[in-house]
């Protein structure tokens, strides 16, 4: 009963968040799954009395054990269940951390099974048997140092039985009927158990998917974290952080390392004439051809609004002017009409090379005053720091 009961609860509850903490109130659905895995915990709980009493009804076929020994068993084990039953329909361990009242129902299964131990000593292997089996669930669901002691608990109990009350502890082999049902006990025992077993491994088994699964939502979630949701290039934190990592690297290297700052011409007028919905498939078809024609070393993007932010690591500033002139020549040429007639789409851009004294924020300011002049210039170029 008990080992039914606590490897149920093993298994539904950690794979579900229902041993997790809860402050103020339960959602009512949480509420109904909670109730709904109590009764079944309770429902394998009686199932495994049920078990207990059919091995008992063999014995009495047999004649080893009187039928007021069954009796008061299925009394005493049925109360339990309808007192724990009443307990969970109340409602009353909802907000418990162990809401399923385990550790005292394991502690009632076991005063139980050891009491019939010390009343019906001939048919003590049904009982020790589930004591075995209740011993096996408490290892599944305790610490080390909660196992030892539960462990000292149990021995305890059967020390008192073996040392101090001189009970007949024999296995029932009088008859062929007494062997069969001693070999139908130890079998059930064995069924039992391997129940409890393929419970455990169902919990890791989900406990690995879960982990799984919150592996790749979490690996989702700092992806998404990092890019903007527009244009799918890196935000402006996240650019931000790269470009402090690169100009770490550059200057332990001694190696070069360039930033461009890459403003789309008359954006505003292009939101204004056709439209903000057009200008989002500007925004974005801009991101996708500048990803199209960079290194996979390079790191772009989104610095503000329709300002974008390039970084070249390793390339000198000559080759970084080029590199930006043959993407402003590549935004040019595209056929943006197609988004919307007469919509032409241009770029200017301002390049700073990291200087011996350069920070990130003194890198951004040279190239926001090349951005700046090339903008003065005419627009659709790209300016030198």
């Amino acid at each position: 009963m008990g080992s039914m009961t606590a490897a149920a609860s093993s298994v539904l509850n950690p794979v579900n968040g229902d041993f997790e903490a809860v402050d103020g109130e339960l959602p009512t659905d949480t509420l109904a799954r909670r109730l709904r895995r109590r009764r079944q915990m309770l429902a394998l709980a009686a199932a495994s009395h049920a078990v207990n009493i059919a091995l008992l009804l063999v014995f009495l076929a047999a004649g080893t054990v009187d039928g007021t020994i069954i009796a008061a068993y299925a009394g005493c084990a049925f109360v339990s269940v309808l007192i724990f039953l009443a307990i969970s329909e109340s409602g009353l361990t909802d907000g418990w951390r162990d809401h399923f009242f385990a550790a005292p129902y394991t502690a009632v299964t076991y005063a139980l099974l050891l009491a019939f131990v010390y009343i019906a000593p001939n048919v003590a292997v049904v009982f020790l048997c589930a004591l075995f089996l209740v011993a096996n669930v408490i290892a599944l669901r305790t610490s080390p140092r909660e196992g030892v002691g539960a462990w000292s608990v149990m021995t305890g109990g059967l020390a008192l039985l073996y040392f101090f009350v001189d009970l007949p502890l024999t296995l029932p082999s009088g008859n062929s009927l007494e062997r069969f049902g001693t070999l139908l006990t130890f079998s059930m025992t064995i069924a039992r158990s391997m129940f409890i077993g393929i419970f455990s491994s169902s919990l890791r088994d989900a406990l690995f998917r879960r982990r799984v699964e919150l592996e790749a939502a979490y690996k989702r979630i700092e992806e998404l974290a990092e890019l903007d949701e527009l244009t799918g290039s890196f935000n402006r934190r996240c650019i931000m952080r790269l470009l402090d990592d690169e100009i770490i690297r550059a200057q332990r290297s001694n190696t070069p390392c360039t930033a461009a700052l890459i403003d789309l011409d008359w954006f505003k007028r292009i939101n204004d004439n056709f439209g903000h919905p057009t200008g989002d498939e500007v925004l974005r078809t801009f991101a996708i051809t500048i990803f199209a024609n960079i290194r996979s070393i390079d790191k772009f993007g989104r610095y503000g609004g329709e300002e974008f932010l390039l970084v070249l690591p390793d390339t000198p500033h000559d080759k970084a002017v080029q590199m930006l002139d043959r993407l402003r020549g590549i935004v040019e040429a595209l056929d943006w009409s197609a988004f919307s007639d007469g919509l032409i789409v241009t770029i200017s851009g301002g390049v700073a090379t990291l200087g011996p004294n350069d920070t990130p924020d003194t890198l951004l300011a040279r190239a926001d005053s090349a951005l700046y002049a090339a903008k003065e210039r005419g627009r659709n170029r790209i300016a030198s720091a």
